[in-house]
């Protein structure tokens, strides 16, 4: 059976280094063809209520944002289902995101994971910093071995490993 796999990316082109999320997903995109699996690509300003259908079907969902709290150049972490305090407003976190997605829809979750790339200028006009372009390469990159062995079980075990301080970058 082929993994069915969502990447939700966010951020605003026009502030600075806010402007990872999509450039991910549009190199993300041309490096995910052909795809191993099933892949729908979803770019956004923030996440919002509605992606919660683009969860639906999906055994896999990647968030992308960029991020100023981890180290350089990313974090690949497992994203749980959890209300938070953008649970009720219009944008959203990826666990509020789940969680919204599990109480309209009555099928199965798809796991979920975060690919927090390191930015730190967000400034309104200014373009991606040219360190957080290493970084963005060097996620892609990343992501260019996750989808070769995109499952639930091998992502977790990527995120653990992460977590344990060996991103293999």
């Amino acid at each position: 059976m082929t993994t069915r796999l969502v990447v939700l990316a966010w951020g605003n082109p026009s502030r600075g280094d806010d402007a990872l999320g999509p450039e991910f997903l549009a190199r993300a995109e041309l490096l995910a063809r052909p795809a191993p699996c099933d892949v729908e690509f979803v770019a956004d300003f923030q996440l919002q209520p509605e992606h919660a259908v683009d969860l639906v079907g999906r055994d896999l969902a990647l968030f992308v944002d960029a991020s100023t709290t981890v180290p350089p150049p990313f974090l690949f972490s497992a994203v749980a289902p959890g209300r938070d305090r953008t649970f009720t407003t219009h944008a959203m976190s990826p666990g509020a995101l789940l969680v919204a997605c599990a109480d309209v829809f009555s099928s199965p979750l798809p796991a979920g994971f975060l690919l927090a790339i390191r930015g730190d200028r967000f400034e309104l006009g200014e373009r991606i910093s040219s360190a957080a372009h290493a970084n963005l390469e060097r996620a892609v990159a990343y992501f260019g071995k996750l989808i070769e062995q995109a499952s639930p079980e091998r992502w977790s075990a990527a995120a653990r490993e992460c977590a344990a301080g060996r991103n293999p970058t």
